[in-house]
């Protein structure tokens, strides 16, 4: 069962902070270092200081983005502008965006979960983490003991119990009510009706719960608990450290969007391009598409259309370095039975991410384990845009265009206890950093 409950959160206080937009941030990991910077300058209580510190070449173990982070965090609270609710509450957020031009608002709940090991089939992962990213992470939480943002987890909500809360801010206040810099709205309202708090406990009581994005956090949350252990804590049922703090979506709601996340990489040799598309017409047909690189909005136009793939058939693009043409490879018919057997679990072959990563990373290209872990060799990005600029400017060798991942796709993996690649899904918008925060001190 998924235990589900109120807490008391750490919130900006608004008679200090007057415009929370200053403030809060996307997840650290979709953050980069000009954000980071950028984000800095916007504010000096902006959240990236406690989440994605900046690091500098005088760090030491005692003096560094974590350390400074915990200094932060303590000096924020006893000035103020953080303040720990008196009362635990459940606290419903609304953040409302674009879908094809029109307004779509997707509702979420942030509660404190009991944590379980994955293999009880409790709280379920779809897909696999990076190494270097976990020990960064449990190094924060061992320094600051504090969720500075929430995982996002989907459940079934057939008991339609989002609804119940939404009925509950009707006639609840605001607590913040801003715009992002993406011009999305965002709302949260504080629910502290301890009936209400009951009825969500007990609604969650049968369900198991998906995690969409965080599987870091979530697995440095179990670090965590496991590293105060082996030092001597006493951690009892009601440790603090036995929970972590979620965003909890339906995955009814038609608001919750999955981008694709598309593959750029910095360093392929050149004779692995050149053969590359030789190795590859053995399992896929391949067309090309002129693409100029000082004009990539012209390919940018032209790539939704030929990245159009009926039901049961995979399409990817490519774009290489210094190359005036693209390419649209669509997987053969039984190519991944032919290849793999029962090598690969027969729901995995049907996903885009697994037929990159096994069947053109590793076998076309030759990447091994260490290779695919490799967060310096492989970048990310959700925008076609970006990706395709990566390849027009000659910082990435060879760009992966994909489709994205369905709904049904994650729940039916995490079901059967089977796990995607790492960054096989980009929820969209993502749960966003700052709004609310949790102690982990008794």
């Amino acid at each position: 069962m998924a235990k589900i409950a109120p807490f008391r959160g750490i919130l900006y206080n608004t008679e200090k902070i007057q415009n929370i937009s200053d403030v809060v941030t996307p997840p650290y990991d979709v953050i980069s270092d000009a954000e980071r910077d950028a984000y800095y300058k916007r504010h000096p209580n902006n959240v990236v200081r406690l989440d994605k510190g900046r690091p500098s070449a005088a760090d030491t173990g005692q003096d560094n983005p974590h350390t400074r982070a915990a200094a932060y965090f303590q000096d924020w609270v006893n000035q103020g502008i953080l303040k720990e609710d008196d009362a635990p509450a459940l606290y419903l957020t609304a953040v409302t965006f674009p879908i094809d031009d029109k307004p779509v608002t997707r509702f979420g709940l942030i509660a404190r979960v009991g944590l379980e090991p994955f293999e009880k089939g409790v709280i379920l992962p779809h897909e696999k983490t990076f190494s270097k990213v976990k020990t960064e992470r449990l190094d924060l939480i061992k320094t600051c003991h504090a969720n500075f943002s929430q995982i996002f987890s989907i459940f079934s909500d057939q008991t339609k119990i989002l609804e119940l809360l939404i009925g509950c801010a009707e006639t609840t206040p605001l607590v913040f009510d801003f715009k992002d810099d993406a011009n999305h709205r965002h709302r949260l309202w504080r629910i502290t009706d301890a009936l209400i708090h009951q009825k969500v406990s007990d609604a969650f009581k049968d369900k198991k719960l998906f995690i969409a994005d965080g599987h870091h956090r979530y697995e440095t949350a179990l670090n965590y608990r496991k590293w105060l252990t082996e030092n001597g804590a006493a951690i009892d049922e009601n440790h603090p450290a036995n929970y972590t703090m979620m965003y909890l979506c339906s995955i009814q709601d038609p608001g919750l969007v999955i981008l694709p996340t598309h593959r750029l990489l910095k360093t392929v040799s050149k004779p692995a391009r050149d053969l590359f598309f030789q190795k590859a017409s053995d399992y896929f047909d391949i067309g090309t598409h002129p693409f100029d690189p000082a004009n990539p909005r012209a390919a940018l136009q032209q790539l939704d259309q030929s990245m159009t793939a009926p039901s049961g058939t995979h399409k990817f693009g490519v774009f290489l370095k210094d190359c005036r043409e693209y390419y649209i490879l669509s997987l053969k018919p039984g190519v991944m039975d032919q290849v793999f057997g029962n090598d690969i679990e027969a729901p995995l072959k049907e996903l885009d991410v697994v037929i990159l990563t096994r069947l053109i990373f590793a076998r076309l290209l030759d990447f091994d384990d260490d290779m695919l872990d490799d967060h310096d060799l492989i970048n990310f990005t959700s925008k076609k845009s970006d990706a395709i600029h990566a390849a027009a400017d000659r910082s990435h060798d060879m760009v992966f265009i994909l489709n994205p991942t369905t709904n049904e796709q994650v729940t039916r993996i995490a079901e059967k206890g089977l796990i995607m690649p790492r960054k096989s899904t980009y929820y969209y918008p993502k749960a966003i950093s700052g709004q609310v925060m949790r102690s982990l001190t008794l």
